[in-house]
């Protein structure tokens, strides 16, 4: 191409038109590349986003059924699951107690109380249930106990990827109804269709 056709009309859409080619051809590259592979995420569910709710000076965080990971409890019908939560104290001054939790999808017990023998919740600390990855705050120094509380004879709508409602009372706080989800567990597996369409990967 002269110098006088890049000043031309002509020159300009000519180069126009290769960039516009090369663009074309490197969105069809990468779209190629990804393709024939399967993603690490793909094959994982991803930590349990509970639900939160408050009530009063109480902060309930990442509520969620444990996806059974013992033979101690199923997912089945009439099965025991564990319910995890943290239930978080804001006020300076005054203390709380978890005085009781009910759904009508199952019969919850609080199997292990805290360390000193109760469920209150003293100014700013917190109560946990579940695992320690259940359990973690945002605030690693703020104290927290654990209990550990169950539903048994769960119905046939306590499902991965379902929630049920789930009632807490606190003594002073007061009453609050959370729709709490069923965690899906932590690894999903790739199926051999998926496996076989993406290239044998």
């Amino acid at each position: 191409m002269t110098a006088i056709d890049t000043a031309t009309p002509l020159g300009r859409h000519r180069r126009t038109a290769t960039a516009l080619a090369l663009l074309a051809g490197g969105a069809f590259a990468l779209t190629a590349c990804g393709a024939g592979q399967i993603s690490q995420t793909a094959t994982q569910v991803a930590a349990v986003n509970g639900s939160s709710a408050d009530v009063g000076d109480i902060q309930l965080r990442n509520v969620h059924v444990v996806y059974p990971n013992s033979q101690e409890y199923s997912i089945e019908p009439g099965g025991t699951v564990e319910l995890g939560f943290t239930a978080i104290n804001s006020s300076p001054a005054d203390a709380d107690e978890l005085t009781d939790i009910s759904s009508p999808e199952a019969q919850v017990t609080i199997v292990d109380e805290a360390e000193s023998g109760s469920t209150e919740i003293a100014p700013l600390t917190a109560l946990g249930a579940g695992s320690p990855a259940d359990t973690q705050l945002d605030d690693p120094l703020l104290p927290i106990q654990l209990i550990k509380v169950e539903m048994a004879d769960i119905s046939e709508n306590v499902r991965p990827g379902l929630t049920l409602p789930v009632t807490f009372e606190f003594a002073k706080a007061g009453e609050v109804v959370v729709n709490v989800p069923v965690d899906a567990g932590h690894e999903l597996e790739r199926s051999e269709a998926a496996v076989s369409e993406h290239g044998g990967e």
